[in-house]
């Protein structure tokens, strides 16, 4: 037994860190840019969330609303020295910009500035090293638009450049969102520990093949509908219910009686809300229906491989205890940590 609370503490502090280091959802923070050609002009907008400056960027961004023209700069000098853009090689010059908006509760910064770029332009290279300010867990969700079409893509830490010629076609699209479905799950907490909750009662492969198949169908199903503009739910309301799904399968475990046979029921349904929490970001990002096709059938193409992915490292260590007298103390030691780190995410989420 006391080896037994030995593991509960240490499971309990690693899962409390990781819960309150890491972002729910996205991996870690999430910028949306919006890249618009207008002749030789070429305006980069982008949406940050407010809580992924740095310290002297918040104070920036404080100064900034309240109307201090140097703070504002500040704020514009940082996408002027980390985003560059080249005109058919040329590079494109940096101008005037604006900072929104000027609530003081807005959680989210939205700064743009306008390049000039050279005329007639065919080729349009782009370049992000926003990470650099960011730090590596960060990447942004982008959108090219011109008069000839729209495409997306994403930047990474390690995939930081795209280049496009203006009225071809890119072959870029779904790899990008395919690591970025991929990051989206190692490095979201609350689907780590969900996905833990499920594997730690076993079950044999055609159950593991059920649950990650309904969480796949069901994040699908709440893509499609947020795109169409069928169902929208407050991302609050969807962080919450998130939390409380964690909470939900590690009380399951806590439980004596048999809960793996219905185990997909509650990745389905979990998934359902993942899925919100996604495409709302998306839909932030503007992304238009006919192009979004191709990006989340990528997306969901990593999250299928990601999850993969931990299961194949999860499973093995969590065979190894089984039918040995380890078994139920891991189990419930384990449990009893998600469960709590489940409350304590619940609650924060509902009431801060």
């Amino acid at each position: 037994m006391r080896r037994a609370r030995i593991v509960l503490v240490l499971a309990l502090l690693f899962l409390m860190d990781g819960a309150a280091s890491g972002r729910a959802h996205t991996g870690g923070s999430t910028g949306y840019a919006s890249v618009t050609v207008h002749g030789s002009t070429v305006r980069y907008r982008v949406t940050l969330p407010a809580a992924a400056l740095t310290s002297q960027l918040a104070e920036d961004l404080r100064l900034t609303r309240l109307a201090s023209v140097s703070a504002r700069e500040r704020l514009l000098d940082v996408i002027r020295r980390t985003i560059t853009l080249r005109g058919d090689g040329v590079r494109c010059e940096p101008g005037p910009g604006e900072v929104q908006p000027a609530a003081f509760d807005a959680p989210t910064v939205t700064m743009l500035v306008d390049f000039a770029c050279p005329r007639g332009l065919r080729q349009l290279e782009i370049r992000d090293d926003i990470f650099d300010v960011l730090g590596d867990n960060h990447h942004t969700l982008a959108k090219l638009e011109w008069s000839g079409g729209t495409r997306q893509f994403a930047f990474e830490p390690t995939d930081r450049q795209a280049r496009f010629s203006l009225g071809e076609a890119t072959t870029r699209d779904a790899g990008s969102f395919v690591l970025l479905g991929v990051e989206h799950i190692l490095t979201g907490w609350d689907h780590l520990l969900f996905l833990l909750g499920l594997l730690l009662r076993g079950g044999g492969w055609l159950s593991l093949t059920k649950i990650i198949t309904a969480f796949t169908l069901a994040h699908s199903v709440t893509l499609a509908l947020a795109v169409l503009d069928v169902v929208a739910i407050p991302d609050r309301l969807v962080e919450a219910v998130i939390a409380l799904s964690i909470a939900f399968v590690a009380a399951e475990n806590l439980v004596l009686t048999p809960v793996v046979s219905r185990r997909w029921l509650v990745s389905f349904c979990f998934g359902l809300v993942h899925g919100f929490g996604f495409s709302s970001a998306l839909r932030e990002l503007g992304l238009p229906s006919h192009g979004l096709l191709l990006s989340l059938f990528g997306f969901n193409v990593g999250v299928e491989l990601g999850q993969a992915l931990v299961v194949a490292v999860a499973l093995p260590a969590l065979v190894l205890v089984r039918r040995t007298r380890w078994e139920r103390p891991m189990i419930r030691s384990a449990s009893l940590a998600i469960l709590l780190v489940g409350v304590v995410l619940f609650v924060e989420r509902t009431l801060f």
